[in-house]
C-alpha cells in the first residue's frame, strides 16, 4: 500500500467514524428532545462537530432523518425482510415478517412511539416516515400477490387484505397490544392469528 493510498483509506475511515457519531447523536437527540429541536445545528452540537461537518456528511435535515431511520432499521433487524420474502411458502413468509416487525417495534417502544407521534407536526419527518411505511405496505403486497398466485386468496379481495396486513403490522397495533403484562411473544401470536384469519376470509 502506497503512502497516498494509506492516507486516503485513513481519511475515508475517519469520515465514516464521524458520520456514525453524527447519526448516533441525531438518534439520541430525537429520543430525548423530539423532532421540534432537531436541526443540523443541534445535531452538530450534540455530536461535537461543526454544522458544516454535518452538512458535508449528510447534506440536509431530511437526509439526516433518513440516516437515523436507516440506523434504527439496521439495529431493529429489518435487513431480514429479504430472506423472509424468499421463503417459498407465502404464509411462512407472512409469519416471519410479522416477527420481524414485532422485533423492530419492540426495539425501543417508547422512542418509536415518540418519533411516530412527532410526525404530525413536521413535514420532513412525516414524509420520511410515510415513505418507510409504504415500503412495509409493498412488502405485504408481495406476500398477497404470491397468495393470489397460489389460489389461496381471491384477486378481488387482495387489496383489502394488503390494507389489513399493513394495519396489523403497524406500530399502533403493536403498541395497543403491548398493554398490561403481555409480552412481545404473546403479541406476535395475536397478530399472527389475526393475519391468518384475514387470509382465510380473503380466500
Amino acid at each position: 500500500m502506497t503512502a497516498r493510498t494509506y492516507r486516503g483509506a485513513a481519511r475515508a475511515e475517519a469520515a465514516e467514524q464521524t458520520r456514525a457519531r453524527i447519526v448516533t447523536a441525531a438518534a439520541a437527540l430525537l429520543r430525548e428532545a423530539g423532532v421540534a429541536g432537531f436541526s443540523l445545528e443541534s445535531v452538530a452540537n450534540a455530536a461535537g462537530v461543526s454544522r458544516l461537518t454535518v452538512y458535508n456528511q449528510l447534506g440536509s435535515r431530511r437526509a439526516l432523518l433518513e440516516a437515523v431511520f436507516d440506523e434504527l432499521a439496521s439495529r431493529g433487524g429489518l435487513h431480514r425482510i429479504g430472506a423472509a420474502l424468499a421463503d417459498p411458502d407465502p404464509m411462512a413468509s407472512l409469519r416471519r415478517l410479522i416477527g420481524i416487525f414485532c422485533d423492530f417495534w419492540g426495539l425501543d417502544l417508547g422512542s418509536m412511539a415518540s418519533l411516530h407521534g412527532a410526525a404530525s407536526g413536521d413535514a420532513d419527518f412525516a414524509e420520511s416516515l410515510g415513505a418507510r411505511n409504504e415500503r412495509r405496505r409493498e412488502t405485504m403486497s408481495i406476500v398477497v400477490r404470491r397468495l393470489v398466485e397460489r389460489g389461496a386468496v381471491r384477486t378481488r379481495a387482495s387489496a383489502d387484505l394488503v390494507d389489513m396486513l399493513f394495519v396489523l403490522t403497524s406500530l399502533a397495533v403493536f403498541t395497543q397490544l403491548m398493554v398490561g403484562k403481555r409480552r412481545k411473544a404473546a403479541v406476535r401470536k395475536l397478530i399472527e392469528a389475526a393475519a391468518e384469519d384475514a387470509v382465510r376470509r380473503a380466500g
